[in-house]
């Protein structure tokens, strides 16, 4: 707390100030992160009790390449918060992650080194990867060498390590509060740890569940695909009315745009109240050019009106497919497989030659090439019904890939999260409702997400670098993985590799061979191990005295994009593990659009790197543009932003460096309120206190941007107006040599509480600038001062009208308009003037009408008359000698 009050009855004295002759915004990041670090000024004393810790689970930006200027839009205002809660008395918990297992940093690594894994391969001691960067361009997969799966992991590791290094020095160079000696990496051995011991514990209460069942499955990526990673795109296709065909030789015509997958078709479908196929229901069709016999079924998931009303499924085309398939208790007969190609072994269901023979045609060719055949060869049968009709349909992608996703079955990991679990659900819901959401309208998309979910959580991947599931399964005598009996690891032996680690029990010889072990060979879902970074950072694992000083957390920060992901999968962790929320409020940050409003990704190749803007118009700058925006709102990049608060951080420098030059050269600037007298002063010193009250609000509810606004405004005022109005009193002009009147102590003082005052109200924002300004006059640092507070404020201004200043202010403008109209200089005298106010501001330019005659070089006659409207002006001025005439 600011408590001027009690400054009443301290020594006025500040240490000697040491302004600079010359100021500059340059330049003060590198000495001022070097001056934060050595000084600790933001390492967390973990001595504090848990009311007076602020957490906060900072995202671990995705170590794959390069941050963008997205990243310094959000985190900023992160450290807003943090810094505002660590003027506030917290001591503030704010670490930084790295999250860099998962696919982004894999694909980066294949492109960087030109390699690829082969999990078959052995390791290479000595490997020498091809390349070292390849300047963004990918390098084809049949270019890149094939490499052990621990050699892959190196290179990842190792190149995860040098981008690290990057982020790191762009989050100083921005002026993140982060203790950097809190870091973690979402591979590393706690992070693996933790997840690990967290999934064990999901086991063995039933939560986490393995299970062969169809999924979806990126045929690039080589992965199985949760709810949470799909994207609906536009995708071109066509209708294709084919021709099945009952006993008797009706024609039964569906329309589809998946011929390719005719071989994989298990029934014809229709809605059990379509008239049109009442008579079909309990017969059966043979499909056309396979000559399989499949039943017609009705479900009410038919949609009479899409194109014929009837429609094949097939194990599996859609989500519907599955869909019918589980109810219908359908048999399976998959055709495509994780390659994304038809199989090569011919199916047994497809039972004639003719059928066989074509299924040989397709067989190993992709789906594309497999429709096109087969659209052929129906044209040519006579089972095509006319030419396909081009359309769009919407198809499921993977966030990252580019081609649709099939639905392949495969063996996966699960963990249950409300999809198929009623109570569950509604026990999510209701943490939803417990947490504080920032902006609060950004709660339904988390109400949506759960209350849409149709499944669990898909929380395996194949993939290489991630965290491996702690899992091995015995082998029977013929060497089968015997899935339902896993083995798993003691905790106290986290973490483990089980493709190179020996489960216990056995011994190494034993692995993959009849009566040993074989390893599960998949690992975590990125989100398993990032939706327990508040478990990480807060050393649920290992550090209880830790946890119980930080968590659940106090905040998390994060995108808009990613709700149905890391907060609903932090919330579900949480929920499980711990009982409660992970953290008390989510503050949710919009996006960033380019100039034609898009959003800024990296995949449309649309955004800006930011290390370059942060060199140019200096940090301050920059973050001044990210807190102009607020929370939950999309903000359009703007350079032009960024000037206005450079030449805010520059203002700041210069005022504050007038301020701090009134007075001999060895008298600093008085805190005293008791020495403020003046009408004027006290008046500025009521808007300032107007001015923290409500900034502190807006900060307390999240509202960054409303208490920059505020701040700002305030401060052009105090510039624009107030220091042109009290400058002359405030240097004593005309006062004895030695000589300190009352108004001119008044003057100083209201200068050294507002300037004090408005560092400590722009620190969380300009950082640099405020720091700068600090050292001149104050010890230590502003970022640990006290955030300022009203009631000082109000006790100096008394009963003043913040009114007042404003009221000056428009005089002073209007003497200076009239010198600006006759083209003189601002120092001419005016040796007569009328000014017409306003009746509302009259009593507020009599109180201040010395300073006003002062700063206008009013040195005749002033003269005060009604104004006819609510404009102040002046007139019937006459100007000294010094007038510059045209």
């Amino acid at each position: 707390m600011t408590d001027l009050t009690a400054r009443a009855d301290a020594p006025t004295s500040a240490p000697a100030r040491q302004v600079p002759d010359k100021v500059t915004v340059d330049g003060l990041e590198e000495r001022w992160d070097g001056a934060w670090t050595a000084a600790g000024t933001y390492s967390f004393d973990r001595s504090q009790e848990r009311a007076q810790v602020y957490s906060i689970d900072t995202p671990p930006p995705t170590v794959s390449g390069s941050l963008h200027v997205g990243h310094v839009f959000s985190y900023t205002h992160t450290d807003v918060v943090a810094r505002y809660r660590r003027m506030r008395g917290y001591e503030v918990f704010y670490p930084m992650g790295w999250d860099d297992n998962g696919l982004p940093t894999e694909r980066r690594v294949q492109n960087y080194y030109g390699v690829r894994c082969d999990p078959s391969l052995p390791y290479d001691p000595d490997f020498t990867p091809p390349h070292e960067g390849t300047d963004g361009k990918a390098v084809k997969p049949g270019d890149q060498v094939p490499v052990s799966r621990r050699n892959f992991i190196e290179l990842c590791e190792r190149l995860s390590a040098q981008d690290e290094q990057q982020f790191e020095h762009l989050w100083r160079r921005l002026g993140l509060s982060v203790d950097w000696s809190m870091t973690y990496q979402t591979i590393g051995s706690t992070a693996r740890a933790v997840s690990q011991r967290a999934f064990l514990r999901n086991l063995e209460r039933g939560e986490a569940y393995q299970a062969e069942a169809p999924g979806l499955w990126d045929v690039t990526f080589q992965t199985a695909v949760a709810q949470a990673e799909l994207e609906a795109r536009d995708y071109p296709g066509a209708f294709h009315k084919v021709a099945f065909h009952r006993p008797d030789g009706e024609a039964v015509v569906i329309e589809t745009t998946r011929p390719e997958l005719l071989p994989a078709c298990v029934a014809l479908i229709a809605h059990p109240d379509d008239e049109r196929y009442q008579h079909l229901f309990g017969t059966t069709v043979t499909s056309p050019l396979f000559g399989v016999e499949l039943p017609v079924l009705a479900h009410p998931a038919a949609e009479p009106d899409k194109g014929a009303g009837i429609a094949m499924c097939c194990t599996f085309g859609d989500l519907t497919d599955v869909q019918w398939w589980r109810e219908l208790r359908l048999p399976t007969r998959s055709v495509v497989g994780r390659d994304g190609r038809v199989l090569r072994d011919t199916p047994e269901w497809i039972a004639t030659e003719a059928g066989r023979a074509r299924y040989a045609e397709i067989a190993g060719k992709t789906t594309f090439s497999a429709r096109e055949a087969l659209v052929a060869a129906l044209r040519e049968s006579g089972d095509l019904l006319g030419e396909p009709v081009a359309t769009q349909r919407k198809a499921n992608f993977y966030e990252k890939g580019d081609k649709p996703l099939e639905i392949v079955t495969s063996r996966q990991w699960y963990l249950r999260n409300g999809g198929r679990d009623e109570a569950l659900r509604t026990a999510l819901l209701a943490r939803g409702q417990e947490l504080g959401f920032h902006p609060d309208f950004m709660r339904v998309r988390y109400d949506n997400w759960v209350g849409g979910l149709n499944g669990d959580w898909l929380v395996s991947r194949q993939r290489f670098f991630g965290v491996p599931f702690p899992v091995w399964y015995p082998l029977d005598e013929d060497g089968q993985p015997r899935y339902d009996a896993p083995i798993v690891p003691d905790e106290a032996a986290l973490p483990v590799d089980p493709t190179s680690d020996v489960p216990p029990g056995y011994a190494a010889e034993q692995r993959g061979v009849a009566g040993g072990f074989v390893a599960d060979p998949d690992v975590m879902d990125t989100w398993a191990t990032s939706s327990l970074t508040p478990q990480i950072v807060c050393g649920w694992l290992d550090d209880p005295d830790l946890f119980a000083r930080t968590f659940p957390m106090d905040l998390r920060p994060q995108g808009q994009d990613i709700i149905r992901t890391w907060l609903f999968s932090s919330v579900v962790r949480a929920h499980l593990e711990n009982g409660s929320l992970p953290w008390t409020d989510a503050a949710i940050s919009g996006w960033i659009l380019d100039p034609d409003r898009k959003k800024m990704s990296k995949s449309k190749g649309n955004v800006v790197t930011p290390l370059a803007l942060l060199e140019e118009h200096g940090s301050d700058a920059v973050r001044y543009w990210a807190a102009s925006a607020r929370l939950g709102t999309d903000a359009a990049f703007e350079v032009g932003q960024m000037k206005i608060g450079r030449r805010l951080a520059i203002k700041v420098l210069n005022a504050s460096k007038f301020v701090l030059s009134f007075g001999a050269a060895d008298e600093p600037v008085l805190l005293d309120p008791a020495l403020v007298t003046e009408t004027l002063d006290r008046a500025m010193l009521a808007g300032l206190a107007q001015v923290v009250e409500t900034a502190t609000a807006a900060l307390e509810s999240y509202d960054h941007t409303r208490a920059l606004e505020t701040t700002e405004t305030f401060f052009w005022t105090f510039c624009d107006d107030y220091l042109e109005l009290v400058k002359d009193r405030a240097y004593g002009a005309g006062a004895a040599a030695g000589d300190v009147p009352a108004a001119t102590a008044s003057a100083r003082a209201a200068l050294g509480i507002a300037l004090d005052t408005l560092l400590r109200l722009f620190a969380p924002v300009l950082p640099f600038a405020t720091e700068e300004v600090w050292s001149w006059w104050r010890e230590g640092t502003v970022h640990r001062a006290p955030w300022p507070t009203a009631e000082p404020l109000r006790a100096a201004a008394g009963d003043a009208d913040a009114g007042v200043v404003t009221a000056a202010g428009a005089a002073l403008a209007a003497l200076r308009k009239v010198k600006s109209e006759a083209k003189a200089s601002m120092r001419t005298p005016i040796e007569h003037a009328v000014l017409a106010v306003p009746a509302a501001l009259r009593a507020a330019v009599e109180v201040a009408l010395d300073d006003v005659r002062s700063a206008g070089r009013a040195t005749g006659t002033l003269e005060l008359v009604d104004a006819e409207d609510e404009t102040l002006v002046a007139r019937d001025a006459r100007l000294g000698e010094a007038v510059a005439r045209t």
